[in-house]
């Protein structure tokens, strides 16, 4: 049997019922990541002897009877995260060699379930792209066709589930960063409630944005993996202390009594017929459920790129600053003064994207400017919040497109930055507003490539967006298909 194959779900019975060990289970991922790793190009750092290690001690846990929720599971996790021990680029040579002293709390959440960490996935350089071509250490590939990108900036993540190189990732999304890819891949990708999960520990790009996330093979995997790591942490100041529910629970049949609003403003000029084809037929699936179908506006929505790419690299632009060359990371050894250190290593450091948003992030924040683009922004910000609120009065979620096209060919557009913000439109909105969205595959295109629909819920309402996913990816039953070009 490919045990790599498998869900949560499915391993748990199995590893619960002692039909297979947590050691053989890891060993099956490791082979596959040895098969195909080679074509995927998924992971930054692999540790496949404390993968064991870990997978030994889940064993030990599985016959005392005291493993948690994920106990002997294999995962991946976005090199954006802090992990005790392991080496944590952010995909940048500027962190090239940093190993953390401490884990990020949603890595401590998933030790504590027992989990098994096999190594650390590729992603766009701190997070910044939309196709993770932005690593420095090279980008990963679409396991559905290795001359595509997988879309960023959690692209290793998406990868990695994707190529059945793991059984689910841990991701974060700060405009679309765990639903686009997830959209390429063919996988589950969901963007929890800002403040829901912590974000201690998470290596800050936008903090007002960023939020940790899984990806995975199905939806109820989504909500097991929700279980584990949502929660409040004393130690992330924006996390919020509001009672965490069983999301496995919230996966029921039927979605009666649940209207869908559709926005307008979502099927765009611009937007792909196979793309619109596959996520009208999910719509109607829904409707087959039991839900009502409605039109909605959020009249901002043109507004959402321009907001994001004015705010997102003002808070990079600040976060970024702590990488001087002086206290951590990569220091440029030729430099005389102290203002050369900061200024060399910092060039040698930061790719050509982080160094672009760290510029007009620090224009956007300088004096003079401050009121006419980072203020304005917030202002505008504050709008498109109130226009998600004035919808869920009306609906219970929303159904809409996650991107306007599938995958495009690696460096189609690695020259064309501002094409690459535009297909952004439909997934940051949710981050400026901090609620949470979902991306469950819905078909396929011509050329084979998947294609995701996004479905988004008001503040907190996890179950609520998990029960329309599950309802929707029941019907489709396409969640289970996997690349077999590999």
């Amino acid at each position: 049997m490919s045990l790599h194959r498998l869900t949560i779900h499915e391993l748990r019975e199995m590893l619960d019922g002692r039909q297979v060990s947590a050691v053989e289970l890891t060993r099956d991922v490791l082979q596959r990541i040895e098969k195909v790793e080679d074509r995927v190009k998924a992971y930054i750092t692999l540790d496949p002897e404390g993968a064991l290690k870990r997978a030994e001690a889940a064993d030990t846990e599985l016959k005392m009877g005291t493993g948690g929720s994920l106990c002997g599971i294999p995962l991946s996790i976005k090199d954006v995260l802090c992990t005790d021990g392991m080496r944590t680029t952010c995909g940048s040579r500027i962190l090239e060699n940093f190993v953390p002293p401490y884990d990020a709390t949603s890595i401590v959440k998933l030790k504590e379930a027992g989990a098994v960490l096999l190594g650390k996935v590729s992603m766009d350089e701190f997070a910044m792209g939309s196709t993770s071509e932005n690593c420095a250490f090279g980008p990963p590939r679409n396991p559905w066709g290795t001359e595509y990108i997988c879309g960023g900036s959690s692209g290793g993540s998406a990868a990695s589930v994707a190529a059945d190189e793991c059984i689910a990732s841990l991701g974060t999304d700060t405009g679309g960063s765990i639903r686009q890819p997830a959209s390429h891949c063919g996988v589950v990708g969901l963007k929890p409630t800002y403040g829901r999960v912590s974000r201690y520990g998470l290596v800050a790009f936008a903090s007002s944005l960023d939020q940790v996330g899984p990806l995975t093979k199905d939806v109820t995997d989504c909500a097991l993996m929700m279980n584990a790591i949502s929660g409040h942490d004393a130690k992330d100041s924006t996390s919020v202390a509001q009672k965490v529910p069983d999301y496995h629970k919230a996966l029921t049949e039927g979605l009666q009594g649940m209207k869908v609003g559709i926005p307008r403003e979502y099927f765009i000029k611009g937007l792909d017929p196979e793309v619109e084809t596959a996520v009208r037929q999910g719509i109607k699936s829904l409707s087959e459920a039991g839900a009502e179908i409605v039109e909605v506006s959020l009249p901002h929505t043109d507004y959402c790129v321009a907001v994001y790419y004015i705010v997102a690299p003002a808070e990079a632009s600040s976060n970024l600053a702590r990488y001087d060359g002086i206290r951590y990371g990569l220091r440029d050894k030729s430099s005389d003064s102290l203002l050369d250190i900061y200024k060399n290593s910092r060039s040698s450091g930061f790719g050509d994207e982080v160094k672009r948003r760290i510029i007009i992030g620090t224009y956007a924040l300088s004096s003079g400017y401050y009121d006419a683009y980072y203020k304005k922004a917030s202002q505008v910000r504050t709008l498109i919040t109130e226009d998600f609120k004035k919808v869920f009065a009306a609906c219970d979620v929303l159904a809409s497109p996650v991107t306007p096209t599938t995958a495009w060919k690696l460096a189609e557009k690695i020259d064309d930055p501002l094409s690459v913000y535009l297909s952004d439109i439909l997934t940051i909105s949710a981050n400026l507003a901090g609620i949470p969205g979902i991306s469950v595959p819905c078909g396929f295109s011509g050329a084979g490539l998947p294609i995701g629909l996004q479905i988004q819920a008001s503040h907190f309402q996890e179950e609520t967006l998990l029960r329309a996913a599950y309802n929707l990816e029941q019907r489709l039953n396409i969640s289970h298909l996997r690349p077999e070009n590999l």
